[in-house]
């Protein structure tokens, strides 16, 4: 069997071809060495990498964690607010559900939070699993705080701590292949969704 032939046969899809497969491309018609991938091409996301609607978060007036509770629930995606801190939902969702909770303050480093607001930000921490747990039922839940950019925060001049719902089975290789995350539920359904149904917990 020929590199080729071996490249054609590695790239069909239980039995279908690529060729058949929407927006997918043979391997074997792109110049360079053949690979067994086809290509899920998203030109969309083109404007982000860019710059295009970048969230910056330089200052106060650029960061899109001090805008949000500026305007209301629905348009700014915020799922809860309290007294130091509160939810929002993540524009840029690991997984359906993910939340990010957020001091109003804006303040990069976990030390610089006040005792009020480290209270605060675990309580709606605790009350965000709780109704993910309830509303969702994943199976397991992932929670992280970037510090700085080198650690991996997008917007690392506002704290945020990430919950994100896992399921089992629910990793597959479309983000390394295509770049790309399947979202299965719109920003603003889940927002209403976690709002109206929010557990305070004890």
């Amino acid at each position: 069997m020929s590199a080729t032939e071996g490249v054609a046969r590695a790239s069909s899809v239980q039995g279908r071809s690529v060729d058949d497969l929407p927006d997918a491309e043979l391997a074997t018609t792109l110049p360079g060495v053949p690979d067994c991938f086809g290509r899920l091409w998203t030109p969309y996301r083109m404007a982000y990498i860019q710059g295009a609607d970048r969230p910056a978060d330089a200052s106060e007036q650029q960061c899109p964690f001090c805008r949000a509770p500026g305007v209301d629930d629905e348009t700014g995606l915020v799922v809860r607010r309290g007294e130091a801190c509160f939810v929002v939902m993540n524009l840029f969702p690991y997984s359906p559900g993910h939340v990010l909770v957020c001091p109003y303050r804006h303040v990069a480093d976990y030390v610089e939070l006040t005792r009020e607001e480290t209270a605060e930000l675990a309580g709606m921490t605790q009350q965000a699993i709780r109704t993910l747990a309830a509303v969702s039922h994943p199976d397991g839940f992932n929670l992280g705080v970037n510090l700085g950019a080198v650690a991996g925060a997008g917007i690392a001049a506002h704290l945020h701590q990430h919950v994100v719902p896992r399921w089992a089975g629910d990793t597959n290789f479309l983000p390394i292949v295509a770049a790309t995350r399947a979202i299965p539920q719109l920003l603003g359904e889940a927002r209403t969704m976690l709002a109206e149904r929010w557990v305070e917990g004890d």
